[in-house]
């Protein structure tokens, strides 16, 4: 098995699973007994054992649905499962000790931003039979392009995540403002929060930190921007066209504007909830899950009914193409039957147990009419929009390198709002960085 450079694992998938809770758990792992009986039946893989690795924590409502998902694949197969539970903290250590050819699972959950990286160690099946036919072959296509590699596939969508701008409504309301459906309406908004709540506020708070791209890469591709292309077999970097750069300007005024403090130019996702949750932010781009951890961090001060979600608007109008994230499932390469691993992946993707993931994890589904139905919920429906043009981040094994070790968009970011460069300076510069990046053996 292929082992070489690792980078570092991304947390921007690190909340998307099932177990939200699990990130910073140290819990053991654990394992789901049998639910069927594996040997009746004559059963084409009876007597088989077959390893799952689960990512997160064993919450209430995970453990549910992965004891239901289980017991009815054991009745269909004859075959036993074994549930492993990995806590966030530990799955890149746990991936790289696999790789390197230690023991692994049979089929893994995985984020989606993550697949090229272990597919460039070789360390995933090709499982493109998959997709050939029934409910698979009704899975829009572009929702398979991290997972897509020399024509083959080597994941299946499980559920998906995307952002949208949450907001405190209690402030909205008693300051009567409407939600936001252009970028001038929400510069206003933003900056009549400021003016009411004061300035130590962020009015729209600006992520300059790990997962910044979600919030740049969104601006960007409303204006037709891209990070860059590969054109044959080289990346060629995008980032000095005039539309990443518009995009780019728009991201860097949410701070020369005074919308967010210059003196947070570091902060990501996480480190906005917090404040958030402190009645320091007015608006920020997240996800659902954000929700419960504001809850509790607020100590019960800021309640869901305080709060709501709209879609991020683009500068030229319209919402913006969202960031694609979501949780795959995938065979491990090192599986000891590959045949019953793809079985699983197959049975758990169906529209009933894929809808189910999604729907009981809190998490968009992957087929279009079921996300279609997503839209008669008020609370989940900016979040349908948002994913109905969803992009992702440039699908190679080295983006993670580029996005968070080195932070290339970032530093060019704030060399520009500290004054140091000009944003052609800046773009210019960190389009070097990134194809050398991209395109490095």
């Amino acid at each position: 098995m292929k082992f070489t450079k690792i980078a570092v694992a991304t947390a921007t998938t690190a909340a998307l699973a099932l177990g939200l809770a699990a990130c910073g758990s140290s819990e053991p792992a654990t394992e789901t007994a049998p639910k069927a009986d594996a040997s009746a039946g004559g059963k084409k893989f009876a007597g088989e054992t077959l390893t799952l690795w689960r990512l997160g924590e064993s919450n209430p409502a995970a453990q549910k649905y992965t004891d239901a998902l289980v017991a009815a694949f054991e009745a269909e197969t004859g075959a036993k499962t074994k549930v492993e539970w990995i806590p966030w903290p530990q799955v890149n250590d746990k991936f790289t000790a696999a790789a390197a050819g230690g023991a692994g699972p049979d089929v893994t959950e995985i984020g989606n931003d993550q697949v090229p990286l272990w597919r460039s160690q070789d360390a995933l099946h090709p499982i493109t039979a998959v997709f050939g036919g029934g409910d698979h072959a009704q899975i829009p296509k572009n929702l398979l392009s991290l997972e897509t590699d020399g024509g083959e596939i080597y994941a299946a969508p499980w559920g998906a995540g995307t952002r949208a701008v949450l907001y405190r409504k209690d402030w909205f309301d008693e300051l009567k403002i409407e939600a936001p459906k252009t970028w001038d309406e929400v510069i206003a908004a933003a900056k009549k929060i400021q003016e009411k709540k004061g300035k130590d506020v962020d009015g729209f708070a600006f992520n300059g930190g790990s997962d910044a791209n979600h919030l740049l890469g969104a601006l960007a591709w409303a204006e037709g921007g891209e990070y860059a292309l590969k054109e044959g077999d080289k990346w060629v970097g995008k980032l000095t066209d005039p539309a990443f750069k518009a995009g780019f300007d728009t991201y860097t005024k949410i701070v020369t504007e005074g919308l967010s403090s210059k003196s947070r130019l570091g902060q990501n996702s996480a480190d906005i909830r917090t404040r958030f949750a402190n009645g320091k932010v007015g608006m920020y781009l997240t996800a659902g899950w954000d929700i419960a951890t504001i809850k509790e961090e607020s100590s019960g001060k800021v309640a869901e009914d305080q709060l709501a979600f709209f879609p991020l608007p683009s500068k030229s109008g319209g919402a913006a193409p969202a960031f694609f994230g979501g949780n795959d499932i995938a065979v491990w390469n090192d599986a000891k039957n590959k045949d019953l691993a793809t079985e699983f992946v197959k049975f758990s993707t169906t529209k009933e147990w894929a809808g189910r993931y999604a729907s009981e994890g809190g998490l968009l589904p992957i087929y279009p009419e079921q996300l279609e139905k997503l839209k008669e919920d008020p609370a989940q429906a900016p979040f349908a929009e948002a994913f109905a043009n969803a992009k992702a981040l440039p699908a190679d094994s080295n983006w993670t390198e580029a996005g968070e070790t080195k932070a290339v968009l970032q530093n060019a970011a704030r060399s520009v709002i500290e004054g140091k460069a000009t944003a052609d300076e800046a773009l210019a510069k960190a389009n070097t960085e990134l194809e050398e990046i991209l395109n490095q053996q």
